[in-house]
Order: structure tokens, then C-alpha cells, then sequence
């Protein structure tokens, strides 16, 4: 199922191992200001807790970030608030509405893994993550850009390689 915004941009990568998408989520945070969200998707073991800790690490978070798989979100403060939530384990759209995903937003970056269970209680300008799974440590990465905001942090990343 795709979200309710229409794609505006899309830019696809590739990660020769977790150390490259790691890289590739420290990049992305350089840009990043509150109010932005990023939907990460993608099967278990595609990476994208790694682009999370990515995340992190460049926003000066020094905790460790782990799956959020029995909590569904966790606050980390750094030089932006991170906001990170995990789907997988919802019942349906209505838990997420009870979540209130939305009001996270203003004071943090919202990091969502498995938007997909929820799309319609989730930001309308969002960048897209999808992360599939090509070899034993190689993904294809595609960022979608679903709207003004999330089309300037795409751009951000263009043209600049993983460092």
C-alpha cells in the first residue's frame, strides 16, 4: 500500500553493507531540521534501524539506538530531538491514531519503521525510505520525496557520493 501523497521525487542507491547505510542516514541528518519524518520500509534485516543509527550519531545522540520492536517509540535528545517509532506490532490504523504520531513532529525528526501499518495517521510531506534487500550486505536504497520538504531534503542528498 502506498501513502496518501503523491510521489514528487525519487532518488534509489545503493548500500554495499550496513557501514554504507549507516553513512548514508548520518548524511540525511545534516539537513534535517524539526518537523521532518522520514517513513523507513523494507523486510526484517534490511536496514533500517542501521539508517536510524546513522541518524543519530550525526545529531550528536549518544545512546544507543536499537529495534523498537516491544516499545513503539523512543526519544533521543542531540542537537535535534530524534523521535523514533516502530509499527511492527500494531493491530491496525486505529492504535496509530491513539499513538498521535503526528504531534512529534514539531519539536523533533520523527523516524518511522513500518509506515505502512498507518499511513493515513502520518505526516502528508514525508521522505520515503525503502530499503530492499539485493544480497547478503548489498541493499537498494529508494527515497521518495511525497511532497515540498521532503523534496529538499532529497536534493540535499544528490550528487554527493556516501561521504
Amino acid at each position: 500500500m502506498e501513502p496518501l501523497a503523491p510521489t514528487v521525487k525519487t532518488v534509489t542507491l545503493e548500500s554495499r553493507g550496513p557501514q554504507q547505510t549507516r553513512r548514508l542516514g548520518q548524511r540525511l541528518a545534516r539537513a534535517l531540521r524539526p518537523g521532518d519524518v522520514l517513513l523507513l520500509s523494507g523486510p526484517l534485516g534490511s536496514g533500517k534501524t542501521v539508517l536510524v543509527q546513522g541518524l543519530a550519531r550525526a545529531l550528536g545522540i549518544r545512546e544507543g539506538v536499537s529495534s523498537k520492536s516491544f516499545v513503539l517509540l523512543g526519544e533521543y535528545r542531540g542537537r535535534i530531538k530524534l523521535y523514533h517509532a516502530d509499527l511492527y506490532r500494531l493491530e491496525g490504523p486505529a492504535e496509530a491514531q491513539d499513538l498521535g504520531l503526528d504531534e512529534y513532529c514539531g519539536d523533533g525528526v520523527l523516524a518511522v519503521e513500518w509506515p505502512e501499518r498507518a499511513w493515513r495517521a502520518l505526516p502528508q510531506d514525508a521522505l520515503l525510505i525503502s530499503l530492499e534487500i539485493t544480497g547478503e550486505r548489498t541493499r537498494r536504497i529508494t527515497l521518495k520525496a511525497t511532497g515540498p520538504r521532503s523534496a529538499e531534503l532529497l536534493a540535499s542528498l544528490e550528487g554527493r557520493g556516501w561521504s
